[in-house]
């Protein structure tokens, strides 16, 4: 039985408990009204912020005047709802969870994110909160990418923090990544008398041939090592059960190492599938760790974590593009990211917040 979709969030309840809530309202990429409505009212009595508003991305920031900011982030939005919603509690092997679409990508890094914003009236750094739509789906219709256009100057600062599920360690930088269709042409018959055709779903046999036998690489970048990935997704093709097709396209998504620009990436893959039509329908460039940032290694040392390559691509990308060190950190095990038993630890939404609180009160040194 759904979920009732509540009419306000109660900052003041524990993370946990606000993560469940946040969760239980839909937020399917291109319906995230409602919930920055809910985000946008919830901060709204807090004297210490500035809100903004754009679109379905809602900005909330000190003004202090202290010598550094800090920018921490989250997306609002999940992938579709499989069957898994509303959230429910369970444990597993003595762990307990909260189940359900979103609670590891990433509502509960942004549940985390909401409590302290509301409640760091006096963080040691002047703090920008980013809660924004539109992650899920083409880099196009990203809603920080948009904020970065509107607003530019939202996004000064000198370390960024996305909420990105890490398993409570630090990621440093991410993958770029980049979806191209490679396409075959054919020429159509009946299929009673398909030799005077030409079978173009046939033809990309040798292009996923290659794909099979291709061993992808792990890249050493500042000392961090990262795994790329190249991969069909979909397979389309076909006209009606008795004709042969005269076009096939296979889509590819590569997952790059931050060492290579988004423009190699593109001619790597056109190299790759050399002979057959090539075309880049959208890519998104990595970013490199960006661990060498005093302030990142601060971070690091505080929060007591581990630092680790993140494998997907993040927004810490866009930061990096404008010149703002950036790490992924938040609770959940990024393997369960987007699957049908998506769900979080409890223990991690309690250590994330915990550590967060400590850094930036000047709790931990």
């Amino acid at each position: 039985m759904p979920a009732e979709t509540p009419t306000s969030l109660d900052l003041s309840a524990d993370s946990v408990a606000l993560t469940r809530a946040i969760c239980d309202v839909p937020s399917v990429s291109g319906d995230e009204t409602t919930l920055a409505d809910l985000v946008e009212s919830a901060l709204g009595g807090a004297s210490h912020l500035e809100i903004i508003r754009d679109g379905d991305t809602v900005v909330a920031r000190t003004n202090l005047g202290r010598d550094r900011r800090v920018v921490i982030a989250g997306h609002l939005d999940t992938v579709p709802i499989n069957a898994n919603l509303p959230t429910r509690f369970e444990t597993v092997d003595g762990v307990d969870y909260l189940w359900g679409r979103g609670t590891v990508d990433m509502k509960a890094g942004v549940a985390v994110q909401l409590k302290l914003a509301a409640e760091l009236t006096e963080p040691i750094v002047d703090l920008t909160w980013m809660w924004y739509d539109h992650e899920e789906v083409a880099a196009g219709l990203n809603g920080l990418g948009r904020l970065a256009g509107n607003r530019p100057d939202l996004f000064e600062g000198d370390f960024a923090i996305l909420g990105e599920p890490s398993n409570g360690q630090v990621e440093g930088g991410c993958n770029g990544t980049l979806r191209a269709e490679v396409r075959a042409a054919g020429l159509r018959a009946h299929s009673a008398r398909s030799w005077v055709g030409e079978n173009a779903i046939h033809k990309l046999a040798p292009a996923l041939t290659r794909l099979v036998e291709y061993e992808a690489e792990t890249v050493d970048v500042d000392g961090l090592a990262y795994r790329e990935g190249l991969n069909a997704v979909v397979v389309r093709g076909g006209v009606a059960g008795n004709v042969i097709p005269d076009e096939a396209v296979l889509d590819v998504n590569y997952r790059f190492a931050p060492s290579r620009s988004l423009a190699e990436a593109s001619e790597f893959v056109r190299e790759f599938f050399d002979g057959f039509e090539v075309t880049v329908v959208d890519g998104a460039e990595g970013a490199r760790p960006g661990l060498d940032a005093p302030l990142a290694q601060q971070f690091v040392r505080a929060v007591g974590a581990e630092a680790r390559p993140k494998y997907g691509w993040t927004d810490v990308a866009r930061f990096s593009a404008l010149g703002v060190p950036a790490v992924n950190f938040g609770p959940g095990d990024p393997l369960k990211a987007h699957a049908d038993d998506e769900r979080v630890a409890l223990d991690q939404i309690r250590s994330t917040e915990h550590a967060l609180r400590a850094w930036l009160t000047g709790a931990a040194h």
